[in-house]
Protein backbone atom coordinates (compact mmCIF):
# COMPACT_ATOMS: atom_id res chain seq x y z
CA UNK A 1 0.00 0.00 0.00
CA UNK A 2 1.21 3.51 -0.77
CA UNK A 3 2.04 5.78 2.14
CA UNK A 4 1.32 9.40 2.89
CA UNK A 5 4.20 10.38 5.16
CA UNK A 6 3.83 12.76 8.09
CA UNK A 7 6.34 15.54 8.82
CA UNK A 8 7.76 13.81 11.90
CA UNK A 9 8.99 10.90 9.75
CA UNK A 10 10.53 13.15 7.11
CA UNK A 11 12.22 15.15 9.86
CA UNK A 12 13.48 12.02 11.57
CA UNK A 13 15.00 10.87 8.31
CA UNK A 14 16.31 14.13 6.84
CA UNK A 15 16.76 16.54 9.76
CA UNK A 16 18.01 14.37 12.63
CA UNK A 17 21.50 15.19 13.83
CA UNK A 18 23.99 12.41 13.07
CA UNK A 19 24.61 10.24 16.11
CA UNK A 20 21.29 11.09 17.75
CA UNK A 21 20.02 7.87 19.33
CA UNK A 22 16.79 6.36 18.02
CA UNK A 23 14.12 4.51 19.95
CA UNK A 24 13.17 1.00 18.81
CA UNK A 25 9.92 2.41 17.35
CA UNK A 26 11.82 5.08 15.43
CA UNK A 27 14.23 2.47 14.04
CA UNK A 28 11.30 0.30 12.92
CA UNK A 29 9.62 3.31 11.36
CA UNK A 30 12.74 4.32 9.43
CA UNK A 31 13.08 0.77 8.08
CA UNK A 32 9.43 0.89 6.89
CA UNK A 33 10.09 4.33 5.40
CA UNK A 34 13.24 3.22 3.55
CA UNK A 35 11.46 0.12 2.20
CA UNK A 36 8.56 2.28 1.01
CA UNK A 37 10.97 4.70 -0.67
CA UNK A 38 12.73 1.81 -2.42
CA UNK A 39 9.34 0.54 -3.59
CA UNK A 40 8.23 3.94 -4.87
CA UNK A 41 5.30 3.98 -2.42
CA UNK A 42 5.95 7.31 -0.67
CA UNK A 43 4.10 10.57 -1.13
CA UNK A 44 3.77 13.91 0.62
CA UNK A 45 1.41 16.85 0.62
CA UNK A 46 2.59 20.41 0.18
CA UNK A 47 1.66 21.45 3.72
CA UNK A 48 3.85 18.67 5.12
CA UNK A 49 6.71 19.66 2.80
CA UNK A 50 6.40 23.18 4.20
CA UNK A 51 6.32 21.88 7.78
CA UNK A 52 9.51 19.89 7.26
CA UNK A 53 11.36 22.83 5.75
CA UNK A 54 10.12 25.41 8.24
CA UNK A 55 12.54 26.30 10.97
CA UNK A 56 15.70 25.21 9.19
CA UNK A 57 17.82 28.30 9.72
CA UNK A 58 21.01 27.06 8.15
CA UNK A 59 20.72 27.86 4.44
CA UNK A 60 22.82 24.87 3.28
CA UNK A 61 20.81 22.45 5.44
CA UNK A 62 17.59 23.98 4.11
CA UNK A 63 18.77 23.47 0.52
CA UNK A 64 19.92 19.89 1.21
CA UNK A 65 16.59 19.02 2.83
CA UNK A 66 14.62 20.71 0.05
CA UNK A 67 16.60 18.75 -2.58
CA UNK A 68 16.13 15.50 -0.63
CA UNK A 69 12.34 16.04 -0.70
CA UNK A 70 12.13 16.96 -4.41
CA UNK A 71 11.90 13.42 -5.81
CA UNK A 72 8.80 12.58 -3.77
CA UNK A 73 5.35 12.77 -5.30
CA UNK A 74 3.02 15.48 -4.04
CA UNK A 75 -0.49 14.18 -3.51
CA UNK A 76 -2.84 16.81 -4.80
CA UNK A 77 -4.96 18.55 -2.20
CA UNK A 78 -8.32 19.34 -3.79
CA UNK A 79 -10.87 21.90 -2.57
CA UNK A 80 -13.15 19.22 -1.09
CA UNK A 81 -10.29 17.99 1.13
CA UNK A 82 -10.65 21.06 3.37
CA UNK A 83 -14.29 20.60 4.44
CA UNK A 84 -13.60 16.86 4.68
CA UNK A 85 -10.68 17.59 7.03
CA UNK A 86 -13.02 19.72 9.14
CA UNK A 87 -15.62 16.92 9.20
CA UNK A 88 -12.97 14.41 10.28
CA UNK A 89 -11.73 16.86 12.92
CA UNK A 90 -15.28 17.08 14.30
CA UNK A 91 -15.64 13.28 14.34
CA UNK A 92 -12.43 13.00 16.34
CA UNK A 93 -13.49 15.81 18.66
CA UNK A 94 -16.79 13.99 19.32
CA UNK A 95 -14.64 11.08 20.55
CA UNK A 96 -12.52 13.34 22.75
CA UNK A 97 -9.52 13.30 20.41
CA UNK A 98 -8.03 16.47 18.98
CA UNK A 99 -5.54 16.83 16.16
CA UNK A 100 -4.00 19.70 14.23
CA UNK A 101 -5.27 21.13 10.97
CA UNK A 102 -2.47 19.71 8.83
CA UNK A 103 -2.94 16.31 10.46
CA UNK A 104 -6.61 16.40 9.51
CA UNK A 105 -5.68 17.40 5.97
CA UNK A 106 -3.38 14.35 5.86
CA UNK A 107 -6.34 12.24 7.00
CA UNK A 108 -8.68 13.69 4.35
CA UNK A 109 -6.18 13.07 1.53
CA UNK A 110 -5.42 9.58 2.86
CA UNK A 111 -9.12 8.68 2.86
CA UNK A 112 -9.76 10.10 -0.61
CA UNK A 113 -6.69 8.44 -2.16
CA UNK A 114 -6.89 5.21 -0.09
CA UNK A 115 -3.42 5.71 1.39
CA UNK A 116 -1.94 4.52 4.66
CA UNK A 117 -0.27 7.14 6.85
CA UNK A 118 3.26 6.74 8.13
CA UNK A 119 3.73 8.60 11.43
CA UNK A 120 4.82 8.25 15.00
CA UNK A 121 2.98 11.36 16.19
CA UNK A 122 0.79 10.16 19.08
CA UNK A 123 -2.02 12.68 18.53
CA UNK A 124 -2.25 11.86 14.82
CA UNK A 125 -2.22 8.13 15.58
CA UNK A 126 -5.16 8.58 17.96
CA UNK A 127 -7.09 10.36 15.18
CA UNK A 128 -6.13 7.69 12.64
CA UNK A 129 -7.44 5.04 15.04
CA UNK A 130 -10.73 6.91 15.58
CA UNK A 131 -11.16 7.32 11.83
CA UNK A 132 -10.02 3.75 11.02
CA UNK A 133 -7.39 5.03 8.60
CA UNK A 134 -4.57 2.52 8.08
CA UNK A 135 -1.24 3.61 9.48
CA UNK A 136 2.19 2.29 10.25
Amino acid sequence: MSLLVDACVWSLSFRRRPGTPLTADQKRLLIEFEEAIAGGRVSIIGAVRQEVLSGIRDKSQFLRTRQALEPFHDEEVVPNDYPEAARLFNLCLDRGVQCGSIDMLICAVAVRRNLAVLTYDKALMRCLNVLAIPHL
